[in-house]
């Protein structure tokens, strides 16, 4: 099958234009529903399954079905529909341009561009009338970029015997495993006092200086120079904070927002303890020290295992495509393969190469979601017949 440059071009860039902003993520963000009701009117003179699967109010995955003998497993394509914001760049996030191979455009690459390579193949398979033992479906969620609420829904409602997630990878990568995360709020308390009666407030800034800058250190001294062999260094960063009430109080209390890894055979409980250590090396210093953990979100690692059927068929596709086998690698971001991995389904994560995710001028290789459409197409034939 012969998959071409315009067929990308024009599903593409009608996806760019259609705002899809996770609201979870940015309040004003319309979300997926515009996207999916094009989509599946895209869709509708095919014999295709196609259903909008309404995971919250207004919210739907988008589910496409390929009908198979039933004498097979089936494989779920997994692409997320949602994307971030675009508030460094509101005036071109939307207008689709194009650059050479690249096209840029909010959600290009991060993923759009998977849900393209997904649904060009499985209609082309309609198309052709190609009889299969299993069913392919292809699932465009919601979410992705939040709290994954859609990954979530579909690995509760529906069966599946293998899972391809798509992310902007970059072709012959395959990811077989990924770093867990946490998103959590350490909170350290002080007293409100008068700025006058040092000896009355206890600052609660102060105290979580310690904090940051100890975390600071564990990070440098740690995680920077030990990265994981395959999924790269363990990730942290600050990311909010907030306290205080005016120039003339003590802060009372001081919210610290971090976003923190752990690697595969590890839990997000290893980061908490971590941060307990820190807790107590710093009440060593400063026995008025008060600091609690709020723990917002915990995603484990990916780890693929049972894909051994899939990996082969994908690796005979991509010779056929690109003249070489799918490179087995890791990755030190999480993404929806771990949900799906969890709930027992062999996963693998592959996707078309791209660049700038989550800021201005986000970007795609045309060439390679060109390449993506044809593996994937072979993919499925190969492993569903």
């Amino acid at each position: 099958m012969e998959f071409t440059r315009e067929q990308v071009v024009d599903l593409l860039s009608t996806l760019v234009r259609i705002e899809s902003v996770t609201p979870w993520l940015i309040e004003t963000g319309k979300g997926e529903r515009a996207q999916a009701e094009y989509l599946a009117e895209w869709l509708s003179d095919t014999s295709l399954e196609v259903t909008l699967d309404e995971v919250q109010d207004g919210r739907p995955n988008l589910l496409v079905r390929l009908r198979g003998t039933g004498e097979g497993p089936t494989l779920c394509i997994n692409a997320h529909a949602d994307t971030v914001g675009y508030g460094n760049w509101p005036t071109r996030a939307l207008e689709p341009v194009i650059e050479g191979d690249r096209m840029i455009g909010l959600g290009a690459a991060d993923d759009k561009a998977g849900c393209v390579s997904a649904l060009l193949a499985v209609r082309a398979l309609a198309e052709n009338n190609v009889k299969l033992n299993g069913d392919v479906l292809v699932a465009c969620v919601i979410d992705e970029e939040g709290v994954s609420i859609g990954t979530e829904h579909l690995v509760a409602n529906h069966k599946m015997d293998y899972a391809i997630v798509i992310e902007p990878t970059g072709l012959p990568i395959a990811i077989t495993e990924h770093q867990g995360f946490g998103w959590i709020d350490i909170i350290v308390h002080g007293k409100a006092a008068h700025g006058s009666a040092a000896d009355a407030g206890i600052d609660s800034i102060v105290h979580m200086a310690e904090v940051v800058t100890r975390l600071h250190e564990l990070d440098e001294r740690e995680w920077a120079p030990n990265p994981d062999p395959l999924n790269g260094r363990t990730v942290f960063h600050t990311g909010t904070i907030q306290g205080g009430t005016d120039y003339a109080t003590y802060p009372s209390k001081t919210v610290l927002g971090i976003e923190i890894g752990s690697q595969p055979g590890e839990t997000l409980d290893n980061r908490i303890a971590d941060i307990n250590q820190i807790f107590a090396d710093i009440t060593a210093k400063y026995p008025n020290f008060h600091g609690e953990i709020d723990v917002k979100l915990n995603r484990n690692p990916f780890v693929g295992e049972g894909f051994e059927l899939l990996l082969a068929a994908m690796n005979k596709a991509a010779i056929e495509v690109i003249g070489k086998p799918m490179a087995p690698q890791g990755e030190n971001s999480w993404t929806d393969a771990a949900l799906l991995q969890e709930a027992g389904i062999p996963t693998l994560l592959v996707g078309p190469a791209g660049g700038n995710y989550h800021a201005e001028d986000e970007w795609v290789s045309i060439s390679e979601v060109v390449q993506m459409t044809d593996i994937l197409y072979r993919t499925i034939i190969e492993l569903l017949k």
